[in-house]
């Protein structure tokens, strides 16, 4: 593996997230490519792309550009571009980029390779957890979304882009999103690990809903 890239790319990427939004940020970046890569020593992969995809997957998040889906891709592979790396890595690297979001379950993978199956695993992981619940309520609170409203139900079955632009209380996204997460993992290691992170989720659940004095949403 090029080192110097690696390097190059860590720095591209801890200056590029220097200013945003902390769910989103560099210490997210560091989590899911030290999920890869445990991930990886289980799998047959290319992990140079494992490498690169799991730092620069949220390079330019479509959430924070005006919904542009594109971003983050280009984004990547101007900078790998101009570091010399051969297309084929570009390539994969950036189908990856394009291909990891969860929109809403709905979204079809137009590429499949190995490597995308790691890094979207390891993202996926930090979205469920401990970290998962602290980065659900971050970022709720920095879109100023309510906490929770027994009023609006949860809809994990919405389309693509209902699920873009909902403003739904946090609590929803955890039966909109978070609690499917365990059933889309692609890996034997990445379902190993999200078993504990949905269980710790799901007891979060519990007593939030107990301490409301609520009735738990039944989906």
């Amino acid at each position: 593996m090029n080192t110097t890239l690696i390097d190059n790319t860590k720095k591209f990427v801890q200056e590029t997230l220097e200013d945003a939004e902390s769910g989103h940020d560099w210490y997210h970046i560091k989590r899911v490519w030290k999920n890869a890569l445990e991930i990886a020593t289980n799998e047959e992969c290319n992990l140079e792309i494992v490498t690169l995809a799991a730092l620069m997957h949220d390079i330019a998040d479509s959430k924070f550009h005006g919904g542009d889906e594109n971003i983050g891709a280009s984004t990547a592979g101007r900078f790998l571009k101009s570091q010399g790396v051969e297309e084929s890595i570009i390539f994969s690297v950036t189908q990856i980029i394009q291909n990891i979001s969860f929109k809403g379950g709905k979204g079809k993978r137009s590429f499949s390779s190995k490597e995308l199956d790691i890094v979207q695993d390891a993202d996926r992981l930090d979205a469920m957890g401990a970290i998962g619940i602290a980065r659900a309520f971050n970022y709720g609170g920095f879109k100023n979304r309510a906490l929770y409203n027994p009023e609006i139900a949860p809809n994990p079955g919405q389309s693509k882009e209902a699920y873009k632009n909902t403003t739904a209380p946090t609590i929803n996204h955890f039966y909109e999103k978070l609690l499917l997460l365990k059933e889309l993992m692609n890996t034997q290691k990445g379902k190993a690990m999200a078993e504990e992170r949905h269980r710790f989720m799901i007891d979060f659940l519990k007593h939030f809903f107990e301490e409301a004095g609520e009735k738990e949403f039944i989906i």
